[in-house]
């Protein structure tokens, strides 16, 4: 066995049947590291609330250091590492909350110090949803903070994509395994943010991406945060316990408007007539915190043509919807269309429809 501060100690008081997050955090702070755990006496261990007779026996009995030491093994192997709670480098936030994880499996980097801001919404996502999440999280890595997410289909890919579009950081946090890609579309996704971030998980290695893991996952992608935004959720979606995590964290909770015959808005806009702030921009997000925005006015000289075709595009349209409200032909319409996606100003979304690229 190793020394006090070596991971394997962690990993093992982890192992201990009966032995969760809650636990953990009082144990250490009778004893100061896993280590005396293990070595303490079964009178002082009994002392520690919620512990007692058949735990304080279970600490006292165990065996499966080699269980342990391979499980170290499988996460350095695959260039993971062990961040515990006592390092500088895990996130200061998430040592505020009820129940932290004694440590976290990471791929990437953390910052002591960074400003995080959770983006989460519908694995369901609309066109309108999808921009919206990337465009506030893009603006969000500009004004300096780090935007985290759960790499979920829908909003989470493109609140991660939206601030790695700037060269910002992200930060991923997995329902399952550190080396489980989950969904495995999002494999080349997942290696882009250990490049410009971190991807963090509380689960042993290989564990599968099972519905029971999510909610937990969600009390540490509110926890790392200063605030939460949802963009685009359902009654019933899992953005919902995020947000109700974040409100018992303390944290701030965000959500943005959303059309009020869509089942992707119902709970966002639920979100928002109970309490939660109206998001319309990143402002409304920085106000907050006494940011200044940092989001560039600059804008191209339009034709008047263009212009025209900009004033029509308050939300995602096809060519002859464009057309149609512009007066233009739709051949006109398409050439136009042409140069300002070209320019960078509007982006052809599936099914050649077209979105201002705010």
């Amino acid at each position: 066995m190793a020394g006090g501060t070596d991971p394997l100690y962690w990993i093992a008081l982890s192992m201990v049947p009966g032995i969760g997050p809650v636990l953990f955090k009082r144990l250490l702070d009778k004893f100061g590291t896993p280590e005396r755990v293990f070595k303490s006496p079964l009178p002082l261990l009994k002392e520690v609330e919620g512990v007692g007779e058949r735990l304080s026996a279970e600490i006292h009995s165990f065996r499966q250091w080699k269980d342990a030491e391979d499980e170290m093994a499988k996460a350095y192997s695959f260039g993971a590492a062990v961040v515990t709670i006592t390092d500088d480098e895990y996130p200061k936030n998430l040592l505020n909350i009820y129940d932290p994880p004694p440590y976290l499996y990471v791929k990437g980097r953390l910052l002591a110090g960074e400003r995080s801001m959770a983006v989460v919404g519908s694995r369901f996502a609309s066109p309108y949803g999808r921009l919206v999440a990337e465009g506030i999280s893009r603006d969000l890595a500009k004004n300096g903070f780090t935007v985290v997410s759960g790499m979920a289909r829908g909003i989470d890919t493109a609140a991660h994509k939206g601030a790695m579009t700037v060269s910002g950081r992200t930060i991923a946090v997995l329902g399952s395994g550190i080396d489980v890609a989950y969904p495995p579309e999002n494999k080349g996704l997942y290696e882009e943010i250990c490049r410009n971030g971190a991807v963090v998980s509380e689960l042993p290695m290989g564990a599968e991406p099972l519905s029971e893991h999510f909610p937990a996952r969600n009390r540490i992608i509110s926890g790392i945060s200063m605030g939460v935004l949802i963009v685009e959720a359902s009654l019933k979606s899992g953005s919902l316990i995020t947000a109700g995590c974040a409100a018992e964290q303390g944290r701030e909770v965000f959500a943005v408007p959303g059309n009020i015959n869509s089942n992707g808005s119902k709970g966002t806009n639920k979100l928002i007539k109970d309490g939660a702030k109206l998001v319309e921009g990143v402002g409304d997000i920085l106000e907050e915190f006494d940011s200044r925005p940092n989001i560039s006015k600059t804008t191209p000289d339009l034709s008047k043509e263009e212009a025209s075709v900009m004033d029509v595009l308050t939300e995602p349209a096809q060519i002859d919807e464009i057309a149609s409200l512009s007066g233009m032909d739709v051949r006109s319409v398409s050439t136009i269309l042409l140069n300002l996606e070209l320019s960078g100003i509007v982006r052809q979304l599936p099914g050649m429809v077209f979105v201002k690229n705010i």
